[in-house]
């Protein structure tokens, strides 16, 4: 009964693994297109995040399945419940891949050299999400608490996108509405590293049952 048991969390990791990666995939894809000016590549974006919904749909079928008919306790119960909180994030950071997407395919808005602090956001923020996954894969600790400290990292490049669309306006107010435009790209990003935060936390909570000092599962990020 174990062994099975054992079986069904490896095929988890696997399928988590998966939709990291998609997620990795429309993090890039939107990066991509917003970088390079190349419009195809939103609607790849687009449609990853249509396998995103279908990857967290399975998953959500496979952890309702291991609650109902193995019934595990302590860690195992952590593990599995901390996936299905996973997923919910992963479905997000996908949803906020596609509206990048969106925005930058209705306002036809590609990133000029004064605003590549946003390029570099983008990597940092997919850096989050796959190193969240693996953390969890690989019931790292270390790896999880070293991504929640990278939000901080996200943050700096949210703060210098700002200064230079700030400045941006102050040189010529006619791109008013690129700068808007790229500033909700860039509040995306934002979130898509909140939301890594959000798996990093539920991954130390799995392994140790512990948020901080507190005996309690780490509160959501918007």
């Amino acid at each position: 009964m174990r062994n099975k048991f054992d079986q069904q969390l490896d095929v988890l990791s696997q399928e988590l693994t998966e939709m990291g990666a998609l997620c990795e995939n429309a993090i890039s894809q939107a990066a991509g297109a917003l970088l390079q000016g190349d419009l195809s590549l939103t609607d790849a974006a687009i449609a990853t995040d249509a396998e995103i919904d279908q990857k967290e749909r399975a998953i959500e079928g496979l952890c309702l399945k291991l609650l109902l008919q193995q019934q595990p306790v302590a860690r195992d119960l952590r593990q599995v419940s901390s996936a299905l909180k996973m997923i919910t994030d992963m479905e997000r950071i996908g949803d906020q891949a596609a509206d990048i997407s969106e925005i930058i395919r209705l306002a036809n808005v590609t990133a000029k050299d004064n605003t590549l602090h946003i390029g570099q956001m983008a990597k940092a923020t997919m850096k989050m999400v796959t190193e969240s996954v693996e953390a969890y894969v690989r019931r790292d600790v270390a790896l999880a608490n070293a991504v929640i400290a990278s939000d901080d990292v996200v943050d700096h490049y949210f703060d210098a996108v700002k200064r230079e669309l700030i400045s941006l306006i102050a040189r010529d107010a006619d791109k008013g509405e690129y700068a808007i435009d790229l500033m909700m790209i860039a509040k995306y990003f934002e979130r898509i590293g909140d939301h890594a935060v959000n798996i990093a936390e539920w991954v130390v909570f799995s392994i140790t049952g512990r948020h901080g000092d507190m005996d309690t599962p780490p509160p959501a990020r918007a």
